[in-house]
């Protein structure tokens, strides 16, 4: 989340009024995130997300992220649903932006995950996965294997600028992913961007999922794969095992992998971390100094890349390793 459109107080009460919630009190912007504007929206009738669609956002894309969200929620999903205007459409204009009103979601994110937020959202993730099944429409991951060679060309001339040997780093484990990636896993949606920050918690119980401009069709075990990457390491990115047995242990309580998926595991991490260390990469690069966006270091995710390349097997998340 961030603010990159601004909306002024006549614009908005406006906006509101096309909703049946009440009379605009206050609102503010969010400065978390990168992809869209958002504003906390309060009115008479409660506590609402404004979220305007940016350039990056493709708006042929913007019925599949909201009607997902329409129908986790009636799946039992906790997750923010977006609301109606009183003609019936969830997508409207302002400020020159294709937006739309986000029910609240309580809850706080935690900035230091523990074991029992991993276990947690370990359920929460093959719940959703199985809420997921029969939702009509399609999206192919833009991120996934496909667009990440497409991705690194964009910005490979200029990787030692970010640290020395990332390069070839990048370039051999493309050229491993291409090769190795497993194919014929179960598939289905996925939110493909599950960090800490799209998780809310009230204490230790999780309250809810939220963002899913991302989301996508794509292997399961993926979206457990880019858990364990976001999840399962400290602020020095060394892997926490405990957090990767819980991560891994609560999802298998709902949703028990399959003998494919389990095998698989190892190459999907690498994957995971590619993709992140790639569209980090290029940000860092490409995003200017002075902007309101904060940066993430790319660094990061070459540790993380080196854990996975690691690995042998499943059973390797659970037990402690050397890096």
């Amino acid at each position: 989340m961030a603010v990159y459109t601004e909306v002024s107080d006549d614009e908005l009460a406006r906006f509101i009024d096309g909703y049946a919630l009440g009379r605009l009190l206050s609102f503010k912007g969010i400065a978390e995130g990168v992809e869209n504007t958002n504003y906390l929206v309060h009115t008479t009738d409660g506590t609402f997300i404004l979220t305007l669609y940016e350039k990056r956002v493709d708006p042929a894309d913007l019925p599949f992220f909201l009607g997902l969200m329409e129908h986790l929620s009636a799946a039992g999903v906790t997750c923010p649903l977006p609301v109606r205007d009183k003609s019936g459409r969830v997508l409207n204009e302002l400020a020159g932006r294709q937006a739309a009103l986000i029910t609240f979601l309580e809850g706080v994110w935690p900035k230091r995950p523990k074991v029992v937020h991993a276990l947690e959202l370990g359920k929460a993730l093959a719940r959703m996965h199985i809420a997921g099944e029969g939702f009509p429409l399609k999206r192919a991951n833009a991120l996934g294997l496909a667009g990440w060679r497409p991705l690194f060309d964009k910005f490979s001339s200029r990787t030692e600028e970010i640290c020395d040997g990332l390069h070839d780093l990048i370039a051999d484990e493309l050229r491993y992913l291409e090769r190795s990636w497993p194919k014929d896993l179960p598939q289905g949606v996925i939110h493909a961007d599950l960090f800490p920050d799209n998780v809310f918690f009230v204490e230790d119980g999780l309250s809810g999922i939220i963002d899913f401009y991302f989301a996508c069709n794509d292997a399961f075990a993926y979206d457990i794969a880019v858990c364990l990457n976001a999840w399962c390491f400290d602020a020095k990115s060394q892997y926490e095992p405990q957090k990767g047995a819980a991560l891994l242990a609560g999802y298998n309580s709902v949703r028990p992998l399959t003998d494919a998926e389990r095998a698989a595991m190892p190459v999907l991490a690498r994957g995971a971390a590619m993709r992140f260390l790639l569209t980090r990469s290029y940000d860092w690069l490409n995003t200017p100094k002075d902007a309101l966006v904060a940066r993430k270091d790319p660094a990061d995710y070459v540790r993380r890349l080196k854990f996975h390349q690691s690995v042998g097997s499943i059973a390797d998340y659970t037990a402690q390793l050397t890096s």
